[in-house]
């Protein structure tokens, strides 16, 4: 049950085949055999689980409708709010803290009837693609317990991989949908700007953060971004779309689809060998399957400066007072990138503005081009857990704890939806995923390419040891 496809779990539930008792019970269980060996759920709420199972089941037996993700146990996110559940964004500022609120992400999943049974880990104040804080520690990877889970959804990512939760919640900034998914073995799509609305947030016409779905299939990513998406008046981003658009299983059918095929982004960026085999042997995978690939990049000029700018200038917004009133308590990197974000200019600002507005219009050209593009989600497979971060990818030095995510930031700059699919290990058993990235806004496109690569290879049907013992 545990390892249940989250689409088929939903059905068997709202079929009466299981209870949600019986779901919530199974996947408690699996937290209390998995969880000290990874550290990935971090606040858990087993009685209040209960009850809510409980009243799920009523619900369902008196006849009411209940929606589509009815019974599923998740732990959001600990950046995510949750109305009274504990939510400390890894910070030991909060370590305490108790939303009265639920964030608009967290509602929608609830209302959706989703059993939220706690909350997962992620770094202070998810920067950073590492996840590990003062307040709970680190997330181990599920493959390997010396290795790091990825982040800043690395809890999410891990406890999905171990079967602690069906599907997941997430965000990401520079890749912390995507490279957890990728370290832990499971699928994370970045999506549009605008496509999830959101709410509160300081800055709603901001577009490098986003929030998103993770699941162990590109199907269940497909059924959870049915719920999220769509639009509300609190978001005045947020796209028109309706969610339900994107509900549905995604088809398989991907022949004559034109994908390009970017094994380190034209040459911008430096990558492992054994990521570049993997992402090699992907696009032969999509050769197979029907489709014409070439080699080919679109011209991501000016993305890294886009990317650092405009992430400086809303970590300023987002943490600049708390820095000033607890100097103390913030990490050194995130302590660096809130002074990094002050000391910009108004130019500084205006020139990262019109570098996006020209990488924008380069990638949609690019894109009449081709349908999908194929790189590296991370340019080093998971790496030590004792690391903040690797200093070096395939011999070239890493200048902070940004550059070697540079795969994934670069992407986000663009706009574009990408998706982190299971791709394969490396010879000593690293989970590597593949990011598969499509034209502005269509999410259905990405999805239909996902799911074709994920049904040809399997990849993701490999559990980690620990969580089938």
């Amino acid at each position: 049950m545990i390892f249940t496809e989250a689409r088929e779990l939903a059905r068997m539930l709202r079929a009466k085949e299981v209870s949600a008792r019986e779901v919530l019970d199974a996947h408690l269980a699996q937290i209390e055999r998995c969880n000290p060996a990874v550290n990935a759920v971090v606040t858990l709420v087993a009685d209040r689980a209960a009850e809510a199972a409980a009243a799920a089941d009523e619900r369902l037996a008196k006849g009411e409708d209940v929606g589509p993700l009815h019974g599923l146990p998740v732990a959001h996110k600990d950046t995510h709010d949750t109305a009274g559940i504990r939510t400390t964004y890894g910070s030991p500022l909060l370590a305490e803290n108790v939303p009265a609120h639920d964030t608009l992400v967290v509602e929608r999943m609830r209302a959706a009837g989703v059993i939220t049974i706690g909350k997962t880990n992620v770094p202070e104040f998810a920067a950073g693609s590492h996840t590990v804080n003062p307040v709970f520690g680190a997330t181990t990877n599920p493959y390997a317990a010396d290795r790091s889970a990825g982040g800043s959804s690395g809890g999410a990512a891990a406890a999905l991989a171990c079967g602690m939760h069906a599907i997941a919640d997430g965000s990401d900034m520079g890749g912390s949908l995507r490279n957890p998914a990728s370290y832990c073995n499971v699928v994370g799509l970045r999506p549009a700007p605008g496509r999830v609305a959101a709410w509160p947030q300081a800055a709603p016409l901001a577009t490098m953060a986003v929030a998103g779905p993770m699941g162990r299939t590109v199907g269940d990513v497909a059924l959870l971004l049915g719920v999220l998406a769509g639009p509300d008046l609190r978001d005045p981003a947020a796209l028109d779309t309706p969610g339900a658009v994107f509900a549905a299983e995604p088809s398989t059918d991907v022949r004559g689809l034109r994908v390009a095929v970017a094994p380190d982004l034209g040459g911008t960026v430096p990558v492992d060998g054994g990521v570049r085999d993997v992402v090699e042997r992907s696009a032969r995978v999509f050769e197979d399957l029907g489709c014409v690939v070439e080699p080919a990049c679109p011209d991501l000029t000016g993305a890294d400066e886009v990317f650092r700018t405009l992430r400086a200038w809303q970590f300023e917004l987002t943490f600049g007072a708390q820095l000033d009133a607890h100097p103390d308590a913030f990490k050194a990197t995130l302590r660096d990138n809130v002074l990094a974000g002050r000391a910009l200019s108004g130019p500084d600002i205006g020139r990262a503005h019109l570098l996006h507005a020209a990488l924008f219009h380069r990638v949609r050209e690019f894109f009449t081009r081709y349908d999908a593009l194929l790189a590296p989600v991370s340019q080093v497979p998971p790496f030590p857990i004792d690391w903040e971060y690797p200093n070096e990818v395939a011999g070239v030095p890493m200048r902070d704890y940004l550059e070697w995510m540079s795969s994934a930031y670069l992407i986000s700059a663009t706009g574009c939806p990408a998706l982190s699919v299971p791709a394969g290990f490396t010879p000593d058993g690293l989970p590597v995923g593949l990011q598969i990235v499509a034209p502005h806004r269509d999410e259905l496109g990405l999805l239909r390419v996902g799911r074709a690569f994920e049904q040809a290879t399997g990849h993701g049907k490999v559990r980690p040891a620990l969580a089938e013992r």
